[in-house]
């Protein structure tokens, strides 16, 4: 079994964490988990600037917890399930 150390090395648990602390990539995120949604979907969620939100998904996009698709001439973001899987699983070697 890998070491916390090894996890968080593997899947950047620190930067996973840092991106998931504020509450709006968090909803960002849960938003994405059912289905892909374009940037300004999700920034009528919020009540921030469209341009804050980009900021917010980039963030999460390079934790690697959102992925950027093209269907068509359209861009969707998407929640990695696996990097959110590894990320819990991280968190619960610091329990065990």
């Amino acid at each position: 079994m890998p070491s916390v150390v090894e996890t968080a090395t593997a899947i950047d648990l620190d930067e996973v964490l840092r991106a998931l602390s504020h509450p709006e990539r968090r909803l960002f995120v849960a938003a994405c988990r059912d289905g892909a949604k374009a940037a300004g979907e999700l920034a009528e969620l919020s009540s921030l600037s469209l341009a804050t939100v980009s900021e917010h998904l980039k963030v999460l996009r390079k934790s690697g917890l959102l992925v950027l698709d093209k269907q068509g001439r359209n861009w969707f973001y998407r929640t990695d399930g696996k990097m959110l899987d590894a990320a819990i699983d991280g968190l619960r070697r610091l329990k065990a």
